[in-house]
């Protein structure tokens, strides 16, 4: 996946070219899952935009190895970035990355629905 070129515009605009069909579509499919959308929307919303991985494990029933591989799920897709400080991960969600498949969804306001 190539997160270095931001998608140059909303796919119902201008059809998509295949390497930014297949970027998003990684993005997206990390969010297909409910529990990788819920742990994004905990760290994204968390104090200061932040969360350790303690504050994420205790609002699943989910063992500690799994509530790792989504979350290494959604690092890989670039949807958050890491930091570990001690024995702790920090998690931080990716601004431009949100930012970049907001605006892919995006209609036109020009256009009638």
């Amino acid at each position: 996946m190539s997160n270095k070129q931001p998608c140059p515009t909303s796919l119902v605009r201008e059809p998509l070219t295949p390497e930014h069909a297949a970027d998003l579509a990684v993005m997206f499919k990390a969010l297909a899952d409910p529990v990788r959308l819920r742990l994004l929307s905990l760290i994204a919303s968390h104090d200061g935009g932040e969360a350790c991985v303690c504050d994420l494990t205790p609002a699943f029933d989910l063992t500690g190895p799994t509530i790792s591989h989504h979350l290494k799920v959604l690092r890989e897709a670039g949807l958050v970035t890491s930091e570990r400080r001690a024995t702790w991960v920090y998690y931080r969600a990716v601004p431009e990355t949100l930012q970049r498949l907001s605006g892919a969804l995006v209609a036109d306001a020009s256009q009638p629905a």
